[in-house]
């Protein structure tokens, strides 16, 4: 597999066809118009917006996508949970900020600790190529880090100061979670069907508390 070249490209997604989203771009689009649909929608279920310099991307997901990003999200939650981690989960909230022409609504997203203004860890899940550049986005929201789901992998980009600004750059770890282990929950993804999720997160619950019970047993030894 080729990682991407540059600090801030989106891994394409080929994808089987039944596994793809729809996606439609919308150009030459006001921010003021863009606005108003977010308002108009406001606690409502419907497609997800992004928008970036006048391009809508509206996006309806497949079923395969909704899956997988539940269960990236109760596998997060449940290593929260039994590592005792102070973990705020906000979900698809719709976050963008006018004066940078920039908006979205994560698959998932989390702050660690507080409450902020915008996520420090968001979630998203890719099955079809081509819409708006979601980590320019993110970028512009100063989200710290970003994990991308697609071609049966995690793609970690983490937030850095470049010069005056900033840029996303591909890391094989998170920051946010550095003890979190991506490679292990590629491995449940794959190897779970879509009629045993809570099955799946409950045989990870164990081997976090087998993990757990691991390190104390190692550190009364000492």
């Amino acid at each position: 597999m080729i990682l991407p070249d540059t600090h801030a490209s989106q891994p394409s997604v080929p994808g089987p066809p039944t596994h793809r989203d729809q996606v439609v771009v919308l150009y030459r689009i006001p921010w003021a118009q863009y606005d108003g649909l977010c308002i108009a929608r406001e606690n409502t279920a419907g497609p997800r917006m992004a928008y970036l310099d006048g391009a809508l991307e509206i996006m309806s997901p497949s079923p395969r996508h909704e899956y997988e990003k539940t269960l990236i999200a109760r596998l997060v939650e449940a290593y929260a949970e039994e590592e005792g981690l102070s973990l705020n989960g906000f979900g698809s909230t719709t976050y963008r900020r006018k004066v940078k022409e920039a908006g979205l609504e994560p698959d998932e997203c989390y702050c660690i600790g507080a409450a902020k203004k915008f996520p420090d860890l968001a979630i998203e899940v890719f099955h079809t190529s081509g819409g708006v550049d979601k980590l320019e986005i993110y970028r512009r929201l100063k989200v710290a880090e970003v994990w991308i789901w697609a071609r049966e992998r995690f793609w970690i980009y983490v937030l850095c100061s470049q010069g005056r600004g900033s840029a996303y750059e591909l890391r094989e770890q998170s920051a946010v979670l550095p003890c979190f282990d991506l490679a292990e929950v590629a491995r449940i993804l794959d190897a779970t069907d879509e009629s045993h999720q809570t099955e799946a997160v409950r045989a990870y619950r164990r081997t976090l508390s087998r993990k757990t019970a691991g390190k104390r047993a190692r550190k009364t030894v000492r």
